[in-house]
Parts: C-alpha cells; sequence; structure tokens
C-alpha cells in the first residue's frame, strides 16, 4: 500500500455512550481513500476543548478570542446562531463551533470544560419583569447546563466548569472588606448570586468547579466605561452619588487571563473572587478617568437622577464593595493591571488606536 506523509491531528469522538475515544491520529492516504489511524505522537497536554455560554458577550467574546488565538477548540453555546455568527464570522473564526440550545449537548459532551457566563445585563432599568428575568436567565442557564453535564456517561463528561457569578454576593457597605471567607449580604443581588452558585453547586462531584465572583470589568468595548467616557467627553463626567461607594474592579484581560487559568489549573476550585488587588472609592476612580481622558471629574450625578433613570437598578454604581482577590493571589496568579490608572490609561490608548 501506498503512503504519503502524515500530518499530526487530534480527534475526539464518541465511539457509544459509554466509550470516549480521545487520539492523536496521523493521515495516511492511499489511491482514492484516506484512512485516519492512531499515531505514537502524544496529544499536546494544553489543547482544550471549551463550551461557552455568554459567549456573545462582553467578558465571553474576549475569552473566545484568547481560547481560538491560542489555538483551542471552541464551541458557542447561544440561543442565537445569527447573532453569534455575526461576533464570530467564519473568516475571523475557523473551526469555531456555534451551536443553538438543541445541540447544547453534542457540544458539552467531549468537551475539556464549560465556561458559564450567560444572563441577562443588569445595568438597564429594573422593572419588576426585568428583575425576575435577571435572576431566573441565570438560573436558567446554569441550571440547563448543569442538567446536561450531569447527565453524560464519565467517559465524556467535562472535567472543569468554571462558573460566573458576581460581587453582588457580598451585600454593599463603606467600611468593611469582603473575602471569599465573607458571608453574602441580604438584599437583590446577593439573593441572585447565592441561588446562581447554588445551581452550579450541584454539579457531579467528579467536575472541578471555580465559582468566579466578577467585579466591575473595564474594558474599551463595553461595560461600565462605555457608559461613562462619553459623559467625560462632554465635560460632564463625575462621580455618581457620594462617590464614597466601593468601586471593586478589574481589566477585560485580566478577568480572561483568570478564567483561562482556572480552565487549565486544577488547583482553581471553589470561589475566587475576580477583581483588582486595589479597589478604590469611586470619585477616585472618576478622578483616574478624567485624567487620562483629559477632561475634568467636577460635576457629580446625583442620587435622584441616576434613580430616575435606572429605578432600583441605581444601587448598582451608588453602592459598591470592597472586595479583595485573597485566593487568587494565594493560588499565584499574576494581575496585569492591579491599579486602576493603569487599566485606565491602557484602555483609551487602546480607544485611541
Amino acid at each position: 500500500m501506498e503512503v504519503c506523509g502524515a500530518t499530526a491531528l487530534s480527534w475526539t469522538h464518541t465511539v457509544s455512550t459509554s466509550l470516549h475515544v480521545s487520539l492523536p491520529l496521523s493521515k495516511r492516504e492511499t489511491r482514492g481513500l484516506c484512512v485516519w489511524c492512531a499515531s505514537d505522537q502524544p496529544q499536546k497536554a494544553n489543547q482544550l476543548t471549551v463550551s461557552i455560554t455568554g459567549a456573545t458577550g462582553f467578558i465571553g467574546r474576549r475569552l473566545v478570542q484568547r481560547l481560538h488565538a491560542d489555538n483551542h477548540s471552541v464551541h458557542v453555546l447561544t440561543r442565537s446562531r445569527s447573532k453569534a455568527e455575526l461576533i464570530f464570522p467564519v473568516k475571523d473564526f475557523p473551526g469555531i463551533m456555534i451551536a443553538e440550545e438543541p445541540q447544547w449537548k453534542d457540544s458539552i459532551q467531549g468537551s475539556t470544560g464549560v465556561v458559564n457566563l450567560g444572563g441577562l445585563p443588569i445595568s438597564t432599568r429594573w422593572s419588576p419583569e426585568i428583575k425576575k428575568e435577571i435572576k431566573t436567565s441565570r438560573i436558567r442557564v446554569t441550571s440547563k447546563v448543569i442538567d446536561l453535564i450531569n447527565d453524560l456517561p464519565d467517559a465524556v463528561r467535562p472535567t472543569v466548569l468554571v462558573s460566573a457569578t458576581a460581587v453582588g454576593y457580598y451585600g454593599t457597605s463603606e467600611t468593611q472588606i469582603f473575602d471569599e471567607q465573607s458571608p453574602s449580604g441580604n438584599d437583590y443581588l446577593a439573593e441572585v448570586c447565592r441561588e446562581w452558585e447554588g445551581t452550579a453547586l450541584k454539579v457531579n462531584k467528579d467536575v472541578r468547579l471555580a465559582l468566579i465572583r466578577i467585579g466591575v470589568v473595564l474594558g474599551k468595548d463595553g461595560g461600565a466605561l462605555a457608559k461613562m467616557i462619553p459623559l467625560f467627553m462632554v465635560f460632564a463626567g463625575g462621580p455618581l452619588g457620594s462617590g464614597k461607594q466601593w468601586f471593586s474592579w478589574i481589566h477585560l484581560d485580566d478577568i480572561v487571563n483568570l478564567i483561562y487559568e482556572a480552565l487549565s489549573n486544577p488547583s482553581y476550585k471553589g470561589v475566587i473572587n475576580g477583581t483588582a488587588p486595589n479597589p478604590v472609592r469611586f470619585a477616585e476612580m472618576c478622578e483616574h478617568l478624567g485624567n487620562v481622558l483629559g477632561r475634568p471629574s467636577w460635576l457629580p450625578v446625583p442620587d435622584f437622577a441616576l434613580k430616575a433613570v435606572l429605578g432600583e437598578g441605581a444601587s448598582v454604581v451608588l453602592d459598591g464593595q470592597r472586595v479583595l482577590p485573597v485566593r487568587a493571589e494565594e493560588l499565584g496568579f499574576s494581575f496585569k493591571y492591579s491599579y486602576v490608572r493603569d487599566a485606565l490609561r491602557s484602555i483609551i490608548s487602546q480607544k485611541a488606536a
């Protein structure tokens, strides 16, 4: 039999409901026939297959970009294929699998890990209906992911689940310092986070679970800064409310790196705060932003104005909490941006580029 040159590939395939094969292969081609056979070359230990909910969101988009750039296999779990295809066009993201809900099980099956970022954004006016959807959207997606993972045979079940939650878990305070051991608060967002985390904790005990309590994410394409920068550019930027509330933030690159590390490092399990080591009061954050933009930060936005626009949702920015990433630092995670001034300079320079 005439054999042409071999190329090392990775193959993941379910042979039956109880047998999962994940082997490096070599392609041997004969006259008019391609045969795939096992090679003695080992599969790259750091090669991942990751299924992601919330992949079209602010954090999810950057995570997909990072994983794809590092040649990992990415499965985008979405409710809207058309939206996902616009965000991840084939020409820019060859090889990415986009799966609507009926295909989620097939996508999760055989994945190395799952990242759960799904849920309705909270930065909107809270009507009773929206408040209900903020909670139910998170519980529904998380519950579906957990059920799909738990129903899989051991051989094809993901080994790690990285599930998002939020620093809202701790409630709010101008004086307390919160770490991963701190108790939950007693307001609406704390309740949402408790139920969100409680749902994720139902995952099969053989699956390593990392719960990332995420702070305010700073980046150039979305999040809080996307709404604040236009105000500063017309000389109307300033502290929201008293400015004394704590602002526990993290740069987009750092939260993506933290999730990435949690996928691949077996030491990352349990609750991990996704915040930078140096939270600031909101007035200081606004002062740094004004300086970076070359604009003053002198016109505070009064409480009543925010409440008129956001209703109860104003509490997200009028109240805050001082959260420290104790566990991440114990694990040796290296923050690219530890100080908000440096994070803002990086983001604004990207926008100007």
